[in-house]
């Protein structure tokens, strides 16, 4: 077979170092505004040069220096004029982690081999989040490549890797990035992870990138020093003052986060971005933030389709707006806590924190849904076909109003999970669902997550149902470290299991090494027959999904409908623009429920006992579809 042609990649940015075509050099550009004169210290192979070269003030606060002295692999800090090193806040590559020296890159180095690749369409997305550290024993790019064939196998259609940038230490989640460029070093090379990408599409898998546009991390960011415009005196986020997006300097900030987001698409060729946390963005400017970036990335001409994803705790439905045709005016979907808050609590019973405003359910069957309280609606029923359970009403967790009306959105504008890093690693031992919860009602929540049109997403290890924890890790030092790790023992003081300081001292360390290897996968249980049955059962279950309600998805332009029948017990129904019907019959109960129609046409799944006369046994789901 012909070897596919080869073809090179760049994004050319207003800042950072980039190569000068025709062998002209390296050309540095740094906003600093609040330094009158920068610095260039350059290091070449072998040592560094013996005088530093400085860089031309220009206008703005701009300081820029175009050098022959210098080509690709050279290392480089800036000097401010108190004699500070710090790296390049664009930096590509950081070979000695956040403190030490910036790399030049030649991004058209790597060659390439996916010119054919034009993505997948956001309905056909099956998606499977990991983080490159955990994912493999390894820990690399390099070793993830191994198991995509696993991942072709199971079935789904694209991976979400947890945020790549730069991070201080060898060990992190990846939300303490400070230098958001730069693909963190303990992974690999910048090459390794276009090879990743390059081989995930060779087998027809997305990639998709989790970026974290609302905060620094605490540690290895020097922009304050140079540029505090860089953050806002008007805004205060749980990190410290807020990024700036809508002050004095402003445009710049913008422009940062803009070109971070078209790099990672055309330069390492991602086929979408996850917004970490978006509800933190501070933001009161006209048009805000988040829309001009969804229009600069949709306004792109990228040879393939590209997905944008939210997470969003305000559930604002505007962020997820249609066009008549059904495309996506700016994101395609927001991951929907809700469903697995209602998930999890039908599963687990648990009902502390904000599990507590999703423990009641009502058993009547009225699905009008007026608007006059989530408690007088089924909130199973809610989350199913309109995606948000909390559409504007009070959420007695956050003592405020949540959400907008959602039921105008089609199934795909909601990402559904019943595990993910957040939910499980927030935890204090970082437990999994299934050691919360019993076979029966683990394979029925997860059933309805993946049978649902909504489109689902799976946690690393999940469908094999690992028994591995993932819990919170990090690799601060100093006083940092301690900081870190009294703040996450006090996060937990306020849960009754942790009320005593000795139950508190036995949370795992988050900056202990063991913590982050207790966290990895553990591939050998595909050898254990209970771990490898799991894993047939997903794959079953994947297949059925991807031969029957994929290819409804384009149909499916309006929220679906739902008769609820008992606390956690509800038919929903979705009709398509054809005059097809797929429906799931759900008893999330550990006692048989009746009420039940009888199967309208096609059975598709089955999942625990059907009794007679309309009785579903516990912990039961059935998929059928009428066409």
């Amino acid at each position: 077979m012909e070897a596919p042609p080869e073809h090179r990649s760049e994004h050319c940015m207003p800042f950072g170092a980039q190569l000068v075509p025709g062998g002209g050099g390296v050309r540095f550009r740094l906003w600093a505004p609040g330094c009158q004169h920068v610095e260039l210290h350059l290091a070449g192979a072998a040592q560094p040069l013996p005088q530093p070269l400085p860089l031309q003030a220009e206008r703005d606060g701009w300081h820029t220096l175009t050098s022959d002295q210098t080509a690709a692999g050279a290392r480089y800090r800036y000097a401010l004029p108190d004699g500070t090193l710090v790296p390049d806040p664009a930096s590509r590559f950081q070979p000695e982690d956040v403190h030490g020296p910036s790399e030049v890159i030649d991004p058209r180095a790597y060659a390439w081999r996916d010119q054919q690749w034009r993505g997948r369409p956001w309905h056909e997305a099956i998606l499977y989040e990991l983080h490159i550290g955990a994912f493999t024993a390894a820990g690399s790019f390099r070793a993830a490549i191994e198991r995509l064939e696993h991942l072709v196998t199971l079935g789904v259609t694209g991976i979400e890797l947890m945020p790549l940038a730069d991070f201080p230490g060898r060990r992190n989640w990846g939300y303490d990035g400070a230098l958001p460029f730069a693909p963190d070093a303990s992974y690999g090379r910048p090459e390794d992870l276009k090879a990743l990408i390059d081989a995930a599409h060779s087998r027809g898998l997305m990639v998709l990138l989790d970026v974290v546009y609302n905060h620094f991390g605490p540690e290895g960011n020097y922009l304050s020093l140079y540029a505090p415009q860089f953050f806002s005196a008007r805004h205060h986020t749980p990190w410290g003052a807020a990024i700036n997006y809508d002050a004095a300097g402003s445009r710049v900030v913008r422009d940062y986060f803009i070109h971070n987001a078209l790099y990672w698409l055309q330069e390492y060729h991602l086929d979408g971005l996850r917004l970490d946390a978006v509800h933190a963005i501070a933001d009161d400017s006209h048009p805000p933030f988040l829309q001009e970036l969804a229009h600069r990335v949709r306004g792109e001409a990228l040879p393939r389709q590209i997905h944008l994803v939210l997470e969003n705790e305000h559930n604002e439905a505007r962020w997820l707006a249609r066009e008549r045709c059904g495309h996506p005016l700016l994101y395609d979907a927001q991951w929907n806590d809700d469903l697995h808050h209602v998930l999890h609590v039908a599963a687990s019973g648990e009902h502390e924190g904000y599990y507590a405003d999703y423990h009641a359910d009502d058993d009547s069957d009225d699905h009008t849904d007026d608007h006059a309280g989530a408690g007088k609606v089924s909130q199973l029923g809610r989350a199913l076909t309109q995606g948000f359970v909390f559409q504007g009403e009070l959420m007695g967790y956050r003592g405020s109003a949540r959400g907008e009306p959602s039921a105008h959105l089609p199934p795909t504008a909601f990402v559904a999970f019943t595990q993910n890093h957040d939910q499980i690693g927030n935890r204090a031992f970082g437990e999994r669902l299934g050691a919360l919860a019993g076979c029966q009602a683990l394979r029925a929540v997860t059933a309805v997550c993946l049978l649902t049109p909504q489109v689902p997403l799976l946690f690393m290890g999940e469908e094999w149902h690992s028994a591995r924890a993932f819990q919170f890790f990090c690799d601060f030092g100093g006083e940092l470290a301690e900081k870190v790790r009294r703040g996450r023992r006090e996060e937990f003081a306020r849960f009754a299991a942790f009320r005593d300081p000795a139950a508190r001292a036995r949370i795992p360390d988050p900056l202990a090494e063991s913590t982050f290897l207790a966290s990895k996968l553990d591939w050998g249980e595909l050898a254990e027959p209970a771990h490898a049955a799991a894993l047939r059962w997903y794959r079953q279950l994947l297949a059925v999904r991807a031969r029957h309600i994929v290819p409804l998805l384009p149909q499916l332009t309006h929220a679906g409908e739902y008769r609820a029948l008992a606390p956690g017990a509800l038919s929903a129904w979705w009709r398509t623009d054809g005059g097809s019907e797929l429906t799931l019959a759900v008893n999330l109960r550990a006692e048989p429920t009746g009420g039940f129609s009888d199967p309208p046409a096609r059975l598709l799944w089955q999942q625990g006992r059907v009794g007679t006369e309309g009785t579903l046994g516990a912990w039961s789901v059935r998929c059928c579809l009428r066409r």
